[in-house]
């Protein structure tokens, strides 16, 4: 927690409350070592979330360039 907290502008309460928010969410993951808590990104989650927002988009934008090298191949070939 105290390097999270270092370089923000957050006390370590307001951070505190921001992980348990995100590990209620299963976006970040923990571990006790001794006295540590560790946190961990859960990047299944967010890859979930990636497949289903932003490949979306991102599909009909990759079959736009894929059209446009098509149909700047073909007229080179001409």
């Amino acid at each position: 927690m105290g390097e999270l907290c270092e370089g923000l502008d957050m006390t370590r309460q307001a951070v505190a409350k921001h992980l348990a928010i995100l590990e209620e969410a299963n976006l970040v993951a923990t571990m006790k070592r001794g006295r540590e808590k560790l946190h961990f990104l859960n990047p299944v989650p967010i890859h979930d979330l990636a497949e289903r927002w932003i490949d979306k988009y991102e599909r009909t934008r990759l079959r736009a360039l894929g059209d446009l090298k098509k149909n700047l191949e073909g007229r080179s070939d001409e």
